[in-house]
């Protein structure tokens, strides 16, 4: 539900411009079209049908009506960004203590992933396994990942307008696939030493009584710190915050397959210990391969997703009723950010100055946007011309 709207200055109230005066019949809305309550609940878990990815037949009812819930909470979400031109949210004292509490959870999360990496390290050293040293390559991964989101958020925050005009939002993810290429060169030698190992007749895997001590004690001690801040970190939103509650999540699946594998090494058989380096090596590797290809995608411009398209021509139609037709309505990635394309028809006769005004607060709303780095608002006259720009898409 909507609060009735307060204005703290001029800036909010000139975004609104004619829109909240006179009728309001021409505006798309979706006020007959509203679930009932046991809709608009979270989807519930579905059990073995989520383990074995198979949908029943309540369960695609179930998705449906989770897909409209969301679909009408974006409508609604833009209702609001058109009515007050802005998005109604958090207080500032809010917000400030949020990204405190944000900042902190990255901050313990990087400070812990040092020093359980030097438990770890300590750990390969002593025991001499494989599958150890390979859950410590992956520690690695996450320690110089967040050195490389610190230094490139850094370099993101003192904008050179002259040398780079667009900004340096890319920075991340050519960071990111640098370091992945790294990191998987890495993998493969941990692989390649693995075979070497079971395919010679070096003496078998073993550890003393003391070796065997450290070894579990560290280990565990560094799977139940992660468990720990895995779940401190799920309670935030931000996206940040969330992919480091990821990276603890898969750090502590690491930790007891390699744990796992250097004991059952030492008390089965030793071909256990470079099966199981292997294993994590593979794990290592597929999923850095997915965070290249992702990163990939938002280094070429990949389109935004059609339901947020939706909710961008949503927006557009309802911002001013002086707009005829929406000829194009483009987002396509430009780093972590959307770069978006929108070109709107107004009437031939209309004054250049009112036009000027109406594209202007359209570029504002959008860019109040979260996800949206810079928006390009193109006025038109009529729609039945070639598309602009169509040499660049022949």
């Amino acid at each position: 539900m909507v609060e009735p709207a307060t204005f703290e200055n001029d800036e909010e109230l000139s975004l609104l411009g004619q829109t909240n005066s006179g009728d309001q019949s021409w505006r798309l809305n979706f006020d007959g079209f509203q679930l009932s309550s046991e809709h608009k609940e979270k989807k519930p878990s579905r059990g073995l049908h989520d383990c074995l990815g198979v949908l029943g037949p309540e369960d695609n009812v179930a998705e449906y009506y989770q897909q409209q819930v969301e679909m009408l909470e974006g409508f609604n979400e833009m209702d609001a960004l058109a009515e007050r031109g802005f998005l109604p949210g958090m207080s500032k004292e809010e917000q400030d203590k949020l990204a405190k509490s944000e900042t902190f959870a990255i901050r313990i999360s990087n400070v812990a992933n040092m020093v359980l990496f030097v438990a770890k390290v300590y750990a390969s050293v002593r025991s001499g396994s494989l599958a150890i040293i390979a859950s410590t390559l992956d520690s690695l991964l996450d320690l110089l990942s967040g050195f490389i989101l610190w230094f490139t958020a850094f370099s993101m925050q003192t904008p050179s307008p002259y040398q780079y005009p667009i900004g340096k939002k890319r920075m991340q993810p050519l960071g990111i696939l640098v370091f992945a290429s790294v990191m998987a060169t890495l993998g493969l030698q941990i692989i390649l030493e693995s075979i070497r190992t079971l395919i010679s007749d070096e003496a078998e895997f073993n550890l003393t009584r003391g070796q065997e001590q450290w070894v579990v004690g560290i280990m565990l001690s560094v799977t139940l710190v992660k468990f720990l801040l895995m779940l401190y970190c799920r309670s935030f939103t931000n996206e940040i915050v969330k992919a480091y509650a990821q990276d603890h999540f898969f750090d502590v699946i690491t930790n007891v397959i390699g744990l796992i594998a250097a004991l059952l090494a030492n008390y089965i058989d030793g071909w256990m210990d470079p099966v199981g380096a292997i294993i994590l090596a593979l794990y290592t590797i597929r999923t850095w391969s997915l965070t290249v290809l992702e990163n990939v995608n938002s280094l070429v411009g990949r389109s935004a997703a059609p339901e947020y398209l939706q909710k961008l021509t949503y927006l557009c139609w309802n911002h001013h009723k002086a707009i005829r037709h929406i000829d194009t309505v483009r987002a396509y990635t430009f780093g972590s950010h959307y770069f978006v394309e929108v070109d709107i028809v107004l009437p031939a006769n209309m004054p250049l100055q009112e036009a000027h005004d109406i594209g202007e607060s359209l570029q504002e709303k959008l860019e109040h946007l979260p996800e949206i780095e810079r928006a390009f608002v193109h006025l038109d006259y009529e729609y039945t011309h070639k598309p602009e720009h169509a040499q660049a898409h022949s």
